[in-house]
């Protein structure tokens, strides 16, 4: 085609400059130089690569290189023309022609092009497919920004089958003006009338059946909650733009759908997938407690980051079973699944052995505040004496990687719960010292981390699960206190930082890093807001369709979460959304004499003296200076003798670090409950450890 619009661009551009030629047009060398400018007009096009864009994504930059060719392709045949006029002079051929042909050949060549995208991309297009299909579409009320709108109509009229018909934009920009186009899609109102133009689009005669929100639109609309709700009730989808898949000729559209923790304005995050996949890719791994909410998704995400072998230690039958019918299929003899009781070491050092697992990942363990108050023996046996247990074999076995699933409730303690996470730490973080020491001396050890974080969106027996439940059964939805606040975060967004943590302390190990570290939660969210917002999705109206009933505290229970404790020192390690947690520090061997007056408590059925030795196990931060910090008395009423309530010994400073510090202290980041924020050494890589020692 573009041979014959050069072609045919030539007698043309004469015939419009009006050119008288002293030679015949018809003659056998005229023909041949006509026909040549068509063969070398296709080889430079073929050769510049034009052949290679695809008509139905022709560009700015497409049309930029067909300019460029044509541009070309007039200079040549210019300066050939020249050449032959100095060796055989021609009358009437000028400049005025060659200008004329380029004007011509340019047109020629990107107009079917420009043509084609326009039918492709626009409502003519059904006409001319085979068959004369008509395509169908989904009617669209985009929310946001103009940028992301213009990418939404451009791609959702390129569809080749379903696509999205963007009738109209609501943009929270100044700049936009009532009545303006974008690619012919009219803005039809501003931040501030967006409820009313959303339920002027829902009385229309042509419902819309979806509405998309732009990149920031939960930030950038203060109605956010109340369009998600005014939509879902009226049977409207609700998704979310979050980008171009790759880039935007990848022609696929990122949209998600609107959860909770969008519309909480809870911002996740992303971590490097490549970080992710060094701690997992191609190991052996085991998830203690794998079959619970948590625990499913970490064997999910290691086996989607290329773990060799997922090993799921479980004491639940039924939840094994689940597990096995919804991944076996997919994973097949990656995933092994074993009925094993982490308070049963003999038996969980059998699964050890038999599995040699690189990693393990500790999230067995009671965690309902209120039920463990009455069943706190249980609740010891598990949460102290099985990670005790899980802690020894792992050691024994020599398991490279040891990683506890902490908790909020671990920071200043108030419940059964909270005092066994705490116990649970200090079991792991002692051990992380005594190992890093050993691994010094030897180059061998186990490297052991815990990871605190607070409440997980959507996990079992969550405050979420608990109020859909009663919002289904038609309430009503009951909050022990109408002040709770909670840390929230997507079990998703948990578990991959808990696996960036472990990646992260290995890349450290044994060199320096924190036995504990702690996620960014952000910042914390009404339990009472929780309630409203899910009550509204629903299309209930609170209070008038679903009750909102306060039942007051339960034993245990705080009203504010925090998640550290004072004494405790925040650390800066240099990844984002997770940091260092420095303690008051106990040798193992006072660990082991705390479990032994633990376990006769136990023994006795003295839940008073079991609490009390569970409080005990607690004291301040040691500074940087060597000193310890001022004594503090917590929320528990633990002093700073705490430590004598063991067997009387000091606290000892983890091994000094040789690696220079390298950060600046974060001091600007809001954490309720947070001591202070102090630098902590950058990772070091072996070459620059060694050179660090000498």
């Amino acid at each position: 085609m573009d041979v014959a619009m050069v072609l045919a661009a030539v007698p043309l551009s004469l015939a419009l400059s009006g050119s008288n030629l002293s030679i015949d047009p018809y003659s056998r060398s005229s023909l041949t130089a006509w026909l040549s400018v068509g063969v070398f007009a296709h080889l430079l096009f073929r050769y510049s690569g034009l052949y290679r864009m695809m008509w139905r994504f022709a560009s700015t930059p497409d049309f930029f290189g067909i300019f460029r060719n044509c541009l070309i392709l007039t200079i040549v045949l210019y300066l050939t023309a020249i050449s032959i006029r100095a060796v055989y002079p021609i009358a009437g051929l000028n400049e005025r022609q060659f200008i004329v042909f380029f004007m011509m050949s340019f047109v020629f060549i990107s107009s079917p092009r420009l043509i084609y995208r326009y039918l492709r991309e626009g409502s003519g297009w059904s006409m001319g497919e085979l068959g004369f299909r008509k395509r169908s579409s989904t009617r669209a009320l985009f929310f946001g920004r103009l940028n992301d709108a213009d990418m939404i109509i451009n791609y959702g009229r390129s569809a080749a089958d379903d696509g999205i018909d963007i009738i109209g934009i609501v943009s929270p920009e100044d700049a936009a003006v009532m009545g303006s186009r974008v690619q012919n899609v009219p803005v039809v109102g501003r931040k501030e009338q967006a409820q009313h133009v959303l339920y002027e689009y829902l009385k229309d005669t042509e419902k819309i059946s979806m509405i998309i929100f732009g990149q920031h639109a939960d930030k950038e609309f203060m109605e956010f909650p109340e369009l998600v709700r005014i939509a879902r009730q009226h049977g409207v989808d609700v998704d979310q733009f979050s980008g171009m898949l790759q880039s935007r000729r990848a022609g696929k559209l990122v949209l998600e759908r609107v959860e909770m923790e969008t519309i909480l304005r809870r911002s996740t995050v992303t971590p490097d997938e490549q970080m992710l996949a060094s701690i997992l890719r191609d190991k052996r791994v085991i998830v203690t407690g794998g079959a619970g909410s948590i625990g499913r998704t970490l064997v999910r995400r290691a086996l989607d980051m290329g773990a060799e072998a997922v090993l799921v230690a479980d004491i639940s039958e039924f939840n094994i079973f689940q597990l096995q019918s919804d991944l076996a299929r997919i994973y097949e003899e990656r995933l092994i699944a074993r009925l094993v009781d982490i308070g049963d070491k003999s038996s969980f050092s059998r699964v050890v052995r038999d599995f040699r697992p690189d990693v393990i990942f500790h999230a067995a363990a009671l965690k309902h505040v209120p039920i463990l108050e009455d069943n706190w023996i249980s609740a010891v046996r598990t949460n102290v004496f099985g990670t005790k247990n899980c802690v020894e074999v792992a050691t024994e076995c020599k398991v490279a990687h040891f990683v506890l699933i902490s908790s909020d409730k671990a920071a200043d303690p108030t419940s059964v719960l909270g005092f066994t996470k705490r116990f649970a730490e200090q079991i792991v973080n002692s051990m992380h010292y005594m190992q890093r020491r050993k691994a010094s001396a030897s180059g061998r050890g186990t490297n052991f981390i815990g990871v605190r974080f607070g409440n997980v969106f959507g996990s079992d027996g969550s405050v979420s699960t608990i109020f859909q439940r009663q919002i289904d059964n038609g309430g009503p939805v009951t909050i022990t206190d109408p002040a709770m606040t909670r840390y929230l975060m997507t079990i998703g967004e948990a578990v991959d930082l808990v696996i960036l943590s472990a990646a992260d302390s290995a890349l450290r190990w044994p060199e320096d890093g924190p036995g504990i570290y702690m996620l960014d939660m952000g910042e914390p969210v009404s339990i009472m807001a929780v309630a409203d917002i899910m009550i509204r999705l629903a299309g209930k109206e609170p209070n008038r369709d679903i009750p909102i009933v306060v039942t007051g505290r339960r034993p245990g229970e705080k009203v504010h979460e925090i998640l550290s404790a004072p004494g405790e020192d925040i650390t800066d390690i240099g990844v984002p959304s997770v940091f260092g947690l420095r303690t008051g520090l106990f040798e193992w061997t006072e660990i082991a004499t705390a479990l032994e007056r633990l376990a006769e408590a136990v023994e006795r059925g003295d839940k008073e003296t079991a609490i009390a030795i569970m409080k005990a196990l607690y004291k301040p931060a040691i500074s940087h200076r060597g000193k310890r910090e001022p004594a503090v008395t917590p929320g528990n009423g633990a002093g700073s003798d705490a430590a004598e309530h063991v067997n009387g010994a000091a606290a000892f400073e983890p091994p000094a670090t040789k690696t220079p510090v390298t950060k600046e202290a974060r001091g600007d980041r809001p954490h309720q409950g947070m001591h202070k924020v102090v630098p902590f050494p950058a990772r070091m890589f072996p070459s620059e450890l060694e050179q660090a020692k000498s």
